[in-house]
């Protein structure tokens, strides 16, 4: 849920202007300068308290994995998108956690550079499929986009990335990477975004079946699939699973797969911590998006002076 504050009531925020005012003159770039000018972490951990918006836990999909073979817990937490976006999935996702329905299924595949996905590992199979919660809806492919006018007030003057090669125009819009043109938006497959797995068209798949990028932003997937959310905490207990044997990486034998012992919306998870990100308004952003961009720190010799949405990913934190 989107707080008043973040609902782009500033001017544009242009990242090429923003980063030419911080970067300066050539003279900027001096190596023995460079361990003066604040990293992208640097920026982030300066912002202050009024720069963090809330995540509401009702917007938190929280799943537990059984526990790794050393003992420790394992504990995946899934910011689910806002409206406009996909609201039919997340609607359905919504009534899959209400009946713990995922408790009990897996993750089927680890695909490298690519996806983890989980679901009932017998879905394909409709004498032995577990039987989906009454209410689900079917939606069609045109819900992969939005109507670029339902946008919250203000998405036009939202730090701008520019175009891609996958997209017209690129924006963070209320904490999210979007992509445009003239009539739509679409959110962005970037590391970590949750989507809904689905057969060929037209099938465009309940929600049941989800999976998360663990690889390299595989932007192709733009408005082909649903994405409903990002994962927020516990990515790397996807990213370092063993990868799948099977084609495309699904898991060759039901021992390999890894149990989802638990599936809940953050409101039912007692003792959930407080979630908030950065806000995508403010000068902070703006800053760590040009440092971003444009790396003075002393690692770097040649900054790049451009970066596309996928790398400008948006602080999440535990609130303090």
């Amino acid at each position: 849920m989107l707080q008043a504050s973040d609902r782009f009531a500033r001017p544009a925020l242009s990242l090429i202007a923003v980063a030419l005012a911080l970067l300066g003159s050539p003279a900027a770039f001096a190596r023995d300068d460079a361990a003066a000018v604040p990293t992208p972490p640097d920026i982030v951990a300066s912002a202050p308290a009024g720069d963090w918006v809330a995540i509401a836990p009702a917007d938190l999909l929280v799943i537990d994995l059984a526990p790794a073979a050393a003992g420790h817990a394992r504990r995946v937490v899934i910011q689910l998108l806002p409206a406009p976006f996909s609201q039919g999935w997340i609607g359905n996702i919504r009534k899959l956690a209400a009946a713990h329905w995922w408790d009990g299924t897996s993750i089927n595949r680890a695909q490298d550079n690519y996806v983890v996905q989980w679901g009932d590992p017998d879905g394909d199979d409709k004498a032995h499929a577990k039987p989906l919660p009454g209410g689900l809806i079917e939606n069609g492919e045109g819900a992969y986009v939005a109507p670029r006018f339902a946008l919250p007030a203000g998405a036009d003057s939202a730090l701008s990335l520019g175009a891609d090669a996958y997209a017209p125009e690129t924006r963070i819009i209320a904490g999210w990477p979007v992509g445009l043109d003239k009539d739509h938006a679409w959110p962005l497959h970037c590391y970590g975004m949750v989507g809904v797995g689905r057969d060929n068209p037209p099938d465009t798949g309940t929600g049941a079946e989800l999976y998360a990028v663990i690889g390299q932003a595989p932007r192709q997937l733009d408005r082909n699939i649903a994405l409903v959310g990002r994962v927020i905490e516990g990515i790397e207990y996807l990213s370092t699973l063993p990868r799948g044997t099977a084609a495309l990486g699904f898991y060759a034998t039901a021992a390999e797969r890894v149990p989802i012992t638990a599936s809940r919306i953050g409101t039912d998870v007692p003792g959930l911590p407080t979630y908030q990100y950065l806000s995508t308004t403010g000068s902070t952003f703006a800053r760590y998006a040009a440092a971003r961009a444009n790396r003075r720190d002393r690692f770097f010799i040649q900054p790049a002076g451009g970066v596309d949405a996928c790398n400008v990913p948006v602080p999440v934190r535990r609130a303090p």
